[in-house]
């Protein structure tokens, strides 16, 4: 335990480069405070006492605004930056040197028994407001957006943004954990392919209309066939890419 919370109080300064001192970070950081209640309630809590463990969660819920269930595991060097709003549940387990931002929920999805909760693995980043929910896994160094909703589970290495979330990168590039605002944009790519398609359609549909005035003697029904011919939406390399980023969008790319 008391190295547990010597790696807790160790990490704020590798990862807050506003941490200046000691005290400071001793008095003034309500996750910090939050994890060292926690972890003396989780002791109790295994214990199988009843009553005070629940009794130092409230009482760390009404200091910190973390609430933080003592069954939760929660693994050694967690930073929870601000805290405010942050919600773990009794089954919920997270990995070593995991970074959690304010407003995270890591709850379940009904009144199931058992594990409900999901289990995060080692240094993994969950941004502000992101809710992970259900007894999902989140592997190793995975990224989870500001404002994500996260239901299934995600491979480890991914970065997942969006309601509900989506995979938007796979491994390769290994990243700044505090970095966690510059995330790709699934959505603002998908919807920049559809406003593209669309803009083609209305180019077809406007040399459509010119060709048609320009020929209105000759509508006839063999030119009409040729005329539908001539309107087919193009299939070429850049449609099909754009095919290909909405077909993903839709599925949800791997989750």
């Amino acid at each position: 335990m008391l190295s547990s919370l010597f790696a807790d109080f160790r990490v704020i300064f590798e990862r807050d480069p506003a941490a200046r001192n000691w005290l400071e970070v001793l008095f003034c950081y309500p996750g910090l405070q939050a994890l060292l209640l926690h972890r003396f309630a989780h002791q109790l809590y295994k214990l199988n006492i009843p009553l005070i463990p629940r009794l130092i969660s409230h009482i760390a819920r009404f200091l910190t605004g973390i609430e933080i269930h003592p069954g939760a595991q929660i693994g050694t060097g967690v930073f929870i930056d601000h805290g405010m709003g942050v919600v773990i549940g009794e089954t919920a387990i997270v990995g070593d040197y995991s970074l959690i931002y304010q407003g995270v929920t890591l709850g379940g999805t009904g009144k199931e028994t058992g594990k409900r909760h999901p289990t995060v693995g080692k240094n993994v980043v969950v941004g502000a407001g992101a809710k992970v929910l259900g007894n999902i896994q989140i592997g190793n160094d995975v990224r989870i957006g500001a404002g994500s909703v996260v239901l299934r589970d995600v491979p480890s290495e991914c970065t997942v943004v969006g309601i509900p979330g989506r995979v938007v990168y796979r491994s390769g590039v290994r990243v700044n954990p505090l970095e966690h605002g510059n995330l790709p944009d699934s959505e603002a790519a998908v919807i920049r392919s559809l406003v593209d398609r669309i803009e083609e359609l209305e180019k077809q549909v406007e040399q459509l209309q010119q060709s048609q005035s320009q020929n209105s003697a000759l509508v006839t029904a063999g030119c009409s066939q040729s005329t539908s011919r001539e309107s087919s939406i193009p299939t070429g390399e850049c449609c099909n890419l754009q095919d290909k980023e909405i077909r993903e969008f839709l599925d949800g790319t791997g989750i």
